[in-house]
């Protein structure tokens, strides 16, 4: 399956910029990739041609999690081609769960034996892994064993955590710090639980890790970043201040680490935020406004307030020189940006549309929703969903998970209490002993998931039942690589593919949305999209040219939004299209208040969303456009 990253529109020209230049502002040198793939790519491409350098026996350090995943992948099929041989490699794994089983599947252990160790041709006794069953008693001097085997390691290749903890070590780690067991904070320990299918009664409270002073004494050290839940950590490693609160800063002292990062995790650093700070730029269209956005929020004024003198004090001469004058490129940008925003999402009947971000034909449109869940689309999108319903275009919308994880077993029994006092069956005890069947930390039962997977459909139809949707036009997908039963999914296969492509045949669409985020490379929003992007392809393939001619708009979700300088559409939303949008949020009962995997904001989804949307109307607003109470934004992929 092809891999989806954002288009690039403009940026710095870095063809024969002196490296000197390009990595100036930079404190850790980092490379930038496409993609978690073409990143993955060049590390493992780094890791052969380092072991292949070296006489003798080469000490390789590795972590788990996430991150490195496809860079295992990739040393695995290398070591099948005959590439390379891990015969003369030892491995040390940095951390582990304590106490653990080895041969648990939430274990680091097993996690790295399946995903490569499994795979290579590595010597057993040439494999280092933190014992998760050694005895506490044991425990200190087992662990200083340990950071003497594993200091002066040839090379180190590590992902880092989103708030910078590396390995193990998390905030307030001493940079000299040795190998030992760490307890885990609750909040810390409440993030593990993902791991443990949400179940923080079966998340161990401790673990062993290496320390950072112990990491920090290989010879050699790769750190890598994918996805742009990972752009804060990736600028404050590679361009912010070396801090305990964030110990991934503690590379800055190494005199031999490179960050590799793909475009989505480097979003923050200078030479992406503002390249024109750091070279000579191609001043494209939306980098123009991108650089005028950034440029009213240095001065703190709206874009027709604009002067010469901000835009020379502020690094934009070259924009000057190249399609100045400034009060021309104020009025420019002014009227791009303004030419975004649009009532009618699916285009204006009979209009004028040579300014607007959506043709007027046809009307009305086939439009098709993607949601990854079964609330995404109105927690993200709501608004505009229900615009275009109303507006009379032919809306389908489907969910492409069942989102049965998301749904606590009080739920599961409310409902069937529900059930048993209108006197339509009793299925209380039967389903109450499969819960107490449950396993801590193992996939839930079939039978229960598919009483989950029935409450979030029946929400998912309420929501869109109470604006008005033709409810022949809901589809639940239930893509196979999303039903493992536990948080970590089935690879994405030909057969989800396969699914997708069906209904878009089915429904020949005008317009289609997708999810764009692309927080974690290997979560369900980013699979469910690239998953519906390769569907297209594959259909254009073969033969499906009315495709061709279908928009892809790409909205987010409840967490973050689109840089104002990369919008295509802006579509405001009036005080009773906000109601409207929350009502149908609150259709999804099984995820107010309990929700099982939260994430950092305690909020729900409806109050993070409605911020979310005023934000962006109030950063129009300052822009100097029209104040609205709430405005959503797309991307479109062209």
């Amino acid at each position: 399956m092809r891999h989806f990253s954002l288009p690039v529109e403009g940026g710095l020209i870095e063809k024969d910029l002196p490296i000197g230049v390009l990595h100036a502002k930079e404190k850790v040198f980092t490379r930038i990739f496409r993609d978690e793939s073409d990143g993955s790519d060049a590390v493992a491409s780094a890791i052969i041609e380092a072991i292949k350098s070296r006489k003798g026996t080469f000490r390789l350090g590795l972590s788990t999690g996430s991150t490195p995943v496809t860079l295992y992948q990739n040393l695995s099929a290398r070591f099948r081609a005959g590439e390379i041989s891990f015969r003369n490699v030892e491995i040390f794994s940095v951390d582990e769960y304590y106490p653990i089983d080895r041969d648990l599947k939430q274990s680091r252990n097993y996690r790295l034996r399946k995903e490569l160790l499994d795979n290579i041709d590595v010597n057993p006794l040439n494999v280092h892994i933190p014992d998760g069953e050694k005895r506490m008693q044991m425990g200190s001097e087992y662990c200083a064993e340990l950071d003497e085997m594993a200091r002066g390691l040839d090379l180190m290749v590590m992902g880092i955590g989103e708030e910078g903890q590396v390995a193990f070590n998390e905030a307030g780690c001493s940079e000299q710090s040795r190998t030992r067991t760490v307890m885990f904070q609750y909040e810390s320990r409440r993030k593990q639980s993902h791991n443990f299918n949400g179940d923080i009664a079966a998340t161990p409270k401790s673990a062993i890790t290496l320390g950072m002073g112990t990491i920090l004494s290989a010879s050699r050290i790769i750190l890598m970043a994918w996805g742009d839940n990972k752009s804060e950590v990736v600028s404050a490693i590679a361009e912010g201040e070396k801090t305990s609160s964030c110990p991934a800063t503690y590379f800055q002292s190494h005199d031999n680490v490179e960050l590799y990062v793909d475009e989505a995790a480097a979003a923050l650093l200078s030479r992406r935020v503002a390249p024109w700070t750091v070279g000579p730029c191609n001043w494209t269209r939306k980098l123009r406004r991108k650089a005028v956005i950034w440029l009213c929020g240095q001065v703190g004024k709206p874009i027709l307030k604009l002067t010469m003198k901000d835009y020379l004090q502020n690094s934009l001469g070259e924009l000057l020189d190249s399609q100045g004058p400034f009060d021309k490129i104020n009025i420019d940008v002014f009227n791009d940006l303004q030419h975004t925003i649009t009532g009618w999402p699916g285009g204006k009947c009979g209009a004028n549309d040579s300014t607007r971000p959506v043709s007027s034909s046809p009307f009305p449109k086939k439009v098709l929703i993607f949601s990854p869940h079964p609330d995404d689309d109105v927690i993200s999108m709501g608004g505009t969903f229900i615009r275009l319903v109303h507006q009379g275009h032919d809306v389908h919308v489907a969910y492409e998970t069942s989102g049965d994880l998301a749904v606590h077993d009080d739920v599961v029994m409310q409902h069937l209490d529900a059930i048993k006092q209108l006197g339509m069956g009793d299925k209380v005890e039967e389903v109450r002993a499969i819960i107490d069947a449950k396993v801590p930390g193992e996939p839930e039962p079939k039978e229960l998931l598919a009483m989950k997977a029935a409450i979030r459909r029946s929400e998912a139809r309420a929501a869109d039942y109470s604006f008005g949707m033709n409810m022949s036009n809901v589809h639940f997908l239930n893509l196979p690589f999303y039903e493992s039963g536990g948080v970590k999914k089935l690879p994405c296969t030909q057969a989800d593919i396969d699914i997708i492509k069906q209904l878009i045949v089915e429904v020949r669409p005008d317009q289609i949305y997708m999810a764009g985020d692309l927080a974690d490379p290997h979560g369900t929003h980013r699979v469910c999209t690239e998953a519906a992007l390769e569907a297209v392809e594959q259909l254009k393939e073969e033969g499906e040219t009315w495709l061709s001619k279908a928009n892809i708009w790409l909205y987010r979700g409840a967490w973050m939004e689109w840089d104002l300088g990369s919008v295509d559409m802006a579509v405001p939303l009036s005080p009773d299209e906000m109601i409207e949008k929350r009502h149908a949020i609150f259709r999804h009962l099984s995820q107010k208040d309990i929700v099982p995997f939260p994430g950092e904001d305690s909020r729900e989804f409806w109050q993070r969303a409605e911020e979310r949307t005023q934000n962006t109307a109030v950063l129009y607003d300052r822009l100097g456009m029209a104040e609205y109470q709430a405005i959503e934004v797309f991307l479109k992929l062209v």
